[in-house]
């Protein structure tokens, strides 16, 4: 993107910049550089600071994979949450959609994706190997009964991946649910209100093969 009509070079270098973000065009990029241009000098560099910090600084959690500040995220360290709950989710989005609801007391796994091969995503680009170790260290640790929930979008590709992981952790036998269908189907997570959303985690069904 380029910009030959701006007089200054840092500021195109801005516009540019805030032009990658997703769903930011051009003239959207050019008035967002501009307000930020107006507004004190300390404002700026404190928004620069703390998208810098989110670059540097941010880790993620060594057992679920979300975003976090140290080794484990809240939801992993807590040892009141079941850890042998797992609730399978496309995105930290999702996770925090179904946080939201504050019925789910186990934990999650981000795949990072779903399996989308018009798209160009394979199972190998996903945290399913991290899944599949996940639950056979539980059921090392202990014989009671695994449970791997599959919160994900009724869209093909969320059945699509859904089936796929339903028939790797077979030879684990551990529980496969899915959440109810007071979901319409293709919807996505992040826009479930939060009322559906909890009773479709409550309500979950066993996951079977059609």
């Amino acid at each position: 993107m380029t910009h030959p009509d701006i007089p200054s070079k840092t500021l195109r270098t801005a516009v540019d910049a805030i032009g990658g973000l997703p769903g930011i065009g051009g003239r959207s990029a050019m008035r967002l550089a501009l307000h930020l241009l107006r507004q004190p000098k300390d404002k700026v560099i404190s928004l620069a600071q703390a998208i810098s910090a989110l670059a540097v600084q941010t880790h993620y959690c060594q057992e679920c994979g979300s975003p976090c500040d140290g080794e484990l995220c809240e939801v992993c360290a807590n040892p009141k949450r079941d850890q042998r709950q797992i609730c399978v989710v496309e995105s930290i989005r999702d996770r925090m959609s179904i946080e939201a609801t504050g019925t789910f007391r186990g934990t999650y796994h981000l795949l990072g994706g779903i399996i989308s091969p018009i798209d160009g995503v394979a199972p190998s680009d996903l945290r399913i190997d991290e899944l599949l170790r996940r639950v056979d260290t539980l059921q090392k640790e202990s014989l009671d009964p695994v449970e791997v929930i599959f919160a994900l979008s009724g869209s093909v590709e969320g059945e699509t991946t859904a089936l796929y992981l339903h028939r790797r952790l077979e030879p684990f036998k551990v529980k496969t649910t899915t959440l109810a269908r007071g979901l319409s189907f293709g919807a996505d997570l992040e826009y479930a209100d939060a009322v559906t959303l909890g009773r479709a985690i409550a309500s979950r069904i066993p996951f079977t093969v059609q």
